[in-house]
């Protein structure tokens, strides 16, 4: 006989579980804890299985009886009802777990996992934050197609800023990698973009590299009028050439000035590699000078308005041009290209200034300064004349003894 409520709610517990039948191979199971449990009994390929169709009183009997009938409905299209549910399960999880994995989410996912140095990472948190994240950030990272993405390239691009675009879809393309190899999408879609955005122009770093101009930078450099703690970034930056970044967030433990070397964690280069500066006399002279006026703090340039920052990435450049030089003329980073230019010039070992200059750091050595030591003897002496040249240009010397100041051979 078919059950009614009435039998369902007296069906008392037994020292073991016993079975109330409703027909067409339904029951109920009464438990000796007194909870009862819908099941289906059916047979799928010759073997007899168990459907659950809930729990009473959650589950009622009207309702486990529809439940039944839907289950009899798939055993006549010879679904197995068991899988079936197992089936819905996990396409429910898959979207749920799509509908979780936004392009934000992944993006800052694979951000977290990168060891890149703080201006790096900075760089591209600002492009993320500022130009994807606010069109495709909510996206599934999966669903998003090349034509979407295209789209929010395009935005950047029509603003003018080709390099930003450009920097963009190469840090898009480095997520979407990042999530196929996750398992969270399929496909690159920037693969399908090559060609699309109008190339940026090649922008090189305005430097001034002729020896009398650079002797008349050097003297207009110590005629600076502004915050000491600028003139002494001014002053170190042709006599160190390191990046901008790695200068303006120098800090006192990183120095020795007995040792007369400053050591830069990898952290703090763009290469994630460690870095050694030997420091010549003029630079040490720089640095004590300045360390009672900042030597306290954590940073050697400490900005004006908060010790517990650095001067800003834009101090020295916007020093230099107080002092006249527009940005076509000289910028931080151009004292860079002055050392390059100038010191191969001179004859120096071409590897030696490339190593001073932390170009194609090792990936194997990156926690050490073993790699950071190549060359160091040469490099020590190469800086201490590469300084002594410029006093030479900043005192008006350009010409006279060139050959006995600016040789690898006389250091």
């Amino acid at each position: 006989m078919a059950l009614t409520d009435t039998a369902i709610r007296k069906a008392a517990p037994r020292d073991k579980p016993y079975k109330l039948s409703d027909g067409g191979g339904m029951y109920l199971e009464v438990m000796p804890t007194g909870a009862k449990y819908w099941r289906l009994k059916y047979r799928m390929t010759g073997k007899e299985k168990r459907f659950a169709l809930g729990v009473y009183p959650m589950v009622s009997l009207a309702s486990a009886r529809q439940g039944r009938e839907e289950a009899r409905k798939l055993l006549v299209q010879g679904v197995d009802p068991s899988a079936a549910r197992q089936e819905a399960k996990q396409t429910k999880a898959e979207v749920i777990a799509i509908a979780a994995d936004t392009f934000e989410t992944v993006g800052r996912e694979w951000m977290g996992r990168q060891e890149v140095a703080e201006v790096t990472a900075n760089k591209t948190r600002w492009i993320l934050e500022t130009f994807l994240f606010p069109e495709i950030g909510s996206r599934p990272i999966s669903e998003i197609i090349p034509r979407e993405l295209l789209a929010a390239l395009r935005k950047i691009e029509e603003s003018g800023k080709l390099e930003t675009a450009k920097r963009a879809k190469i840090k898009a393309g480095q997520i979407f990698r990042y999530a196929v190899l996750e398992g969270k999408a399929k496909t690159d879609p920037t693969t399908s973009l090559r060609g699309a955005l109008k190339p940026p122009k090649n922008r090189h770093h305005a430097a001034i590299t002729d020896p009398v101009q650079v002797g008349e930078l050097l003297r207009a450099i110590d005629g600076f009028t502004g915050q000491p703690v600028t003139l002494a970034a001014l002053k170190l930056a042709p006599l160190v050439f390191v990046r901008p970044g790695e200068l303006r967030q120098a800090e006192w433990t990183e120095i020795d000035l007995d040792g007369a070397m400053w050591r830069i964690p990898p952290e703090r280069m763009k290469m994630n590699a460690a870095h050694l500066v030997p420091l010549s006399k003029q630079v040490l002279l720089i640095l004590r000078e300045l360390h009672p006026l900042t030597g306290t703090g954590r940073y050697v340039f400490p900005g004006l308005r908060s010790a517990s920052r650095p001067i800003s990435e834009n101090t020295v450049n916007a020093a230099l041009r107080r002092l006249g030089y527009s940005n076509d003329e000289m910028t931080g980073h151009g004292f860079r290209s002055l050392a390059a230019t100038r010191l191969n010039e001179m004859g120096w070992n071409s590897d030696a200034i490339e190593r001073q200059l932390a170009h194609a750091e090792s990936n194997k050595v990156r926690e050490a300064y073993t790699h950071a030591a190549q060359y160091l003897d040469e490099r020590k002496r190469m800086m201490q004349v590469w300084a002594d040249y410029l006093g030479a240009l900043r005192a008006g010397g350009q010409k006279r003894n060139q050959k006995n100041i600016d040789s690898p051979l006389n250091a």
